[in-house]
C-alpha cells in the first residue's frame, strides 16, 4: 500500500484534473509547468511527493507534441523527487492510430510513445478507449483501460429512441459497437469503408445490415476531421435511416471538423471530455459527457488496490 494519493496535471486538460480531484475529495497537486522563450519546457513540483502515490493527468492532445513532452518531463520530475509510484493518466492516447506497419518503411509511433513513457519513469498507465487494443501490449508496465461506452450508451438509452440500430463506423470498431448494441438490446449494422492513402479522408462503400425506417446511432472511438461520420450519415440516409445520432469518446475535431459535423446530417453528436472541448468547438448538436467520475473511480481503485475491471461488470 502506497502512502498519500496525489493528483497533478500538466497544461493539456487542467479542468478535467480539477474535476477528478473534486470526485476524490482531494486538492489538485501544486506544480509549475511552463515553456521558456526557447520552447524548452520547465517543470517544478511544489510539494513533497516522496513515497506518495502520484497520478499525472495529461491527455496527449493538441498541441500533441507539447502535451507529450510535458507528460514525459513531469514523470521525470516526479521520479527524481522520489515519488513512491507514478501513474500516467492519459484519457486520450495520442499517436494511437499509428499502431502497426500497414505500409512499407513507416514507424509504429504508438509503440515509441509507450517506450518513452516507460523510460521516463511511469510505473502504470490509466487511459480511456484506446484506438487499438494491442497498444496495451506495447507497454511492459500495467495498463488499465477504462471505457466511456457505458456512459455513452446510458445517455442514448435515456433518449428512448424507440426502434433504432447501432452502427459501427468501420469494421475496426465493430466489437465496441456490438457491445453497445448488446447492452441496449438492439441490432447492429456496419459501415464498410476504405481509407484513401494517408490523407484525412475516407470513401464510404456500403452499409452491412438493415437500417431502413429506423433511427441509427453511429459508434466510433474518436471524431477527428468529421469526414467519416458525415460520410456514414449520408450512406445511412441513402439506405433509409430516418435520424442519425453519433457517439464518440474523443472529440479531436481538428481542422474543419466542427464545421463538417455542424453541416452534416447528424441530429446529435455525443462525446466526452477526455480532451478539452473549447467554447468555439461547442455547437448546438453536440453533447459533452464528463469523464471525471469514471477516471476518478479508476484512480481510487488503483490506489486502494481494488479491481478496475469490476467497474464494468
Amino acid at each position: 500500500m502506497y502512502e498519500e494519493l496525489k493528483v497533478f496535471s500538466g497544461n493539456a486538460h487542467p479542468e478535467l484534473a480539477r474535476e477528478i480531484c473534486e470526485y476524490l475529495g482531494i486538492p489538485l497537486g501544486e506544480m509549475k509547468v511552463f515553456q521558456f522563450s526557447n520552447e524548452n519546457i520547465f517543470v517544478q513540483v511544489l510539494e513533497n511527493v516522496r513515497q506518495r502515490d502520484v497520478f499525472v493527468v495529461q491527455p496527449i492532445c493538441s498541441p500533441v507534441n507539447k502535451s507529450l513532452m510535458e507528460l514525459l518531463i513531469i514523470i521525470d520530475a516526479m521520479k527524481r523527487a522520489s515519488a513512491g509510484r507514478i501513474t500516467a493518466v492519459m484519457p486520450y492516447y495520442g499517436y494511437s492510430r499509428t499502431d502497426k506497419k500497414d505500409q512499407p518503411r513507416v514507424p509504429i509511433t504508438a509503440r515509441l510513445v509507450a517506450d518513452l513513457i516507460t523510460v521516463a519513469g511511469a510505473n502504470r498507465v490509466l487511459t480511456v478507449d484506446l484506438h487499438a487494443g494491442q497498444i496495451q501490449g506495447f507497454f511492459n508496465i500495467p495498463v488499465d483501460e477504462l471505457t466511456a461506452l457505458y456512459s455513452l450508451s446510458g445517455y442514448i438509452e435515456e433518449k428512448e429512441l424507440g426502434d433504432f440500430v447501432v452502427v459501427a463506423t468501420d469494421v475496426g470498431i465493430t466489437k465496441r459497437a456490438r457491445d453497445i448494441a448488446a447492452r441496449l438490446d438492439v441490432p447492429l449494422a456496419i459501415i464498410e469503408k476504405r481509407r484513401v492513402g494517408n490523407a484525412d479522408k475516407s470513401e464510404t462503400l456500403t452499409v452491412i445490415g438493415d437500417v431502413k425506417g429506423r433511427r441509427a446511432v453511429l459508434v466510433d472511438d474518436e471524431v477527428d476531421t468529421g469526414g467519416s461520420l458525415a460520410n456514414a450519415a449520408d450512406a445511412l440516409v441513402e439506405h433509409g435511416a430516418t435520424e442519425i445520432y453519433a457517439c464518440c469518446t474523443h472529440p479531436i475535431l481538428s481542422n474543419s471538423g466542427v464545421e463538417r459535423v455542424a453541416s452534416s446530417l447528424l441530429k446529435e453528436l455525443v462525446v466526452t471530455d477526455t480532451v478539452p472541448v473549447p467554447d468555439e468547438k461547442k455547437i448546438e448538436k453536440m453533447t459533452v459527457l464528463s469523464m471525471a467520475s469514471l477516471i476518478g473511480e479508476g484512480i481510487h481503485r488503483i490506489h486502494a488496490g481494488m479491481s478496475v475491471g469490476a467497474m464494468f461488470q
